[in-house]
């Protein structure tokens, strides 16, 4: 889940970001969204994404213009009623100092608790921009095993250094769920008990 937000694409903003939209993004976005995520492929920083891969998580992403051009990108995939990722998150190199990082994530996050997600999480190399938009650095053992399936085609499957954070949207939802029971070898720790179906004799 490598992402195309280094360090010095999240320094303070120096030019203003008010012309800057920030949308969901549509089919016809895709031709930029390759060219954005696979030019950072190419330099070891992101997984390079395909046109199909693309389409198909189409509903996840949302997109950053200005002046007509593509700003940025990241997306919001689910992987449970309760838990997202914000992923293929990456800012244009013209666009480095404009805030746009930022505006995505705050789009990101609304779109999250609009779902009621109880948190959302994030591999990244800067977790101090997480930091200024209220994530925490986690242990990635606490994250879902779902959220590992990504990485087993990453070059850096075996030397990751990417640090796992997390944003509590529902802390009262959180702190329940962080204190059911752990089970052994359930993912999340806990068992749902499904009703009985019995066929007629």
């Amino acid at each position: 889940m490598l992402s195309a937000l280094t360090p010095e694409s999240v320094t303070v903003a120096t030019s203003p970001n008010k012309d800057v939209e920030v949308r969901k993004a549509s089919m016809q976005d895709i031709p930029a969204l390759l060219e954005l995520i696979n030019g950072y492929a190419a330099k070891g920083i992101m997984l390079p994404r395909t046109e199909f891969e693309i389409s198909e998580d189409m509903r996840d992403f949302s997109v950053a213009y200005s002046g007509g051009k593509l700003a940025g990108c990241g997306a919001l995939h689910f992987y449970s009623p309760t838990m997202g990722e914000i992923r293929s998150l990456a800012v244009a190199e013209n666009f480095k100092t404009h805030g746009v990082g930022r505006l995505i994530v705050d789009a990101l996050v609304y779109e999250a608790k609009m779902y009621g997600l109880d948190a959302i999480f994030a591999f990244t190399y800067v977790p101090g921009f997480f930091a200024k938009v209220g994530f925490n650095q986690v242990e990635r053992g606490e994250l879902p095993l779902k959220a590992w399936k990504d990485c087993l085609r990453c070059p850096k499957f075996h030397s990751c250094d990417e640090i796992a954070v997390l944003r509590v949207l529902r802390p009262q939802r959180w702190e329940h769920r962080q204190a059911l029971p752990k089970v052994l070898g359930v993912e999340g720790g806990a068992v749902v008990l499904l009703p009985t179906v019995r066929r007629p004799v």
